[in-house]
C-alpha cells in the first residue's frame, strides 16, 4: 500500500487557509430545526440528504462531537478513493451514529458498536436515517473493547475492509483496550480512519503508541477545530526469513 507517513505535512497543515476553509465547509454541513418540535434533533447534510441526529446529552458517548463531521465529510468528497460501495465498515465507539449512518447511505456494509448504555439512542437514529434510503441494513451492536472483540468478531468469519472511528481517544481509562481492538480487527487489507480531537497530553501519547504497531498517514490537520484525520493500516509482520530475502 503505497502512501506518505505521517511525518509529511498534509495539504491543510502545509496551507492554513486551506485548513480554515475546510474546517468552515465541515461545520456548514449541520443545519437546527427551524421550529423548535417536542423531539429536540440536530440536522446534518451529507450525501445529498438530511439526516436527524438526536443527542442524549446525560450520555457522553451520545453526543454528536465535532470529530464525526470531519469523517463524513472525508468520506462523501474522497468517495472514488475510499469507495465503500458494498465494503464491510465497522464503526468503534458510534455513538450517535452519524458516521456510520453516512457510510451506509455512501453503499457500505455497516456494523456500528458501542457500549451498551448508548445503544438505544444509536438505534433509533441509525433506523431512522437509514430506513428505505440504503442498499444494506446497517447493524447495531454492542462491543465493549478488549478480549470480548474476539468472540464478537472471529476472524475466521468476521473481515473488514474499513475501520472508522471518531473521537473515541480522550482520557478514559481504556486506551489500551481501544488499542488492542484496533489491532485485532485490522487485517492486512484492512485501512482504519480514525479523526481525532486533541484535548490533552493522553491524545498525543497514543498516538504515538498507534503508530508502533501501524502505518499512519495525516489526511487532515483542522487547527480551529483541534482536530486531525488519520489513516493507517497494520505494519506486515515480516519473518526473519522474508527479511533476509533479496529484494
Amino acid at each position: 500500500m503505497e502512501s506518505r507517513e505521517c511525518d509529511e505535512r498534509s495539504e491543510s497543515e502545509a496551507d492554513p487557509a486551506v485548513g480554515e476553509e475546510l474546517a468552515k465547509a465541515i461545520l456548514a454541513r449541520q443545519f437546527h430545526p427551524s421550529v423548535i418540535g417536542p423531539e429536540m434533533w440536530e440536522g446534518y447534510i451529507f450525501s445529498d440528504q438530511q439526516i436527524r441526529i438526536k443527542e442524549s446529552t446525560d450520555l457522553y458517548g451520545a453526543v454528536l462531537w465535532p470529530s464525526a463531521m470531519v469523517l463524513c465529510h472525508f468520506l462523501e468528497t474522497n468517495r472514488d478513493e475510499y469507495n465503500l460501495l458494498d465494503k464491510n465498515v465497522i464503526e468503534l465507539g458510534a455513538g450517535t451514529g452519524l458516521v456510520s449512518i453516512v457510510s451506509c447511505l455512501l453503499g457500505a456494509k455497516v456494523t456500528c458498536t458501542d457500549l451498551p448504555d448508548v445503544l438505544g439512542n444509536l438505534q433509533y437514529n441509525v433506523t431512522c436515517n437509514t430506513r428505505g434510503r440504503c442498499k444494506y441494513t446497517p447493524l447495531v451492536t454492542e462491543l465493549v473493547w478488549g478480549p470480548e472483540v474476539e468472540q464478537k468478531f472471529p476472524q475466521s468469519t468476521q473481515h473488514f475492509d474499513y475501520i472508522l472511528a471518531a473521537d473515541v481517544v480522550y482520557a478514559h481509562p481504556y486506551l489500551d483496550q481501544l488499542l488492542d481492538t484496533f489491532s485485532y480487527l485490522c487485517q492486512l487489507d484492512t485501512q482504519i480512519l480514525w479523526a481525532m480531537r486533541f484535548r490533552l497530553d493522553p491524545e498525543n501519547g497514543f498516538v504515538e503508541r498507534f503508530r508502533q504497531r501501524f502505518h499512519l498517514e495525516e489526511l487532515y490537520d483542522l487547527p480551529s477545530l483541534s482536530i486531525k484525520l488519520y489513516r493507517a493500516w497494520r505494519r506486515d509482520k515480516r519473518t526473519k526469513a522474508q527479511e533476509a530475502a533479496p529484494v
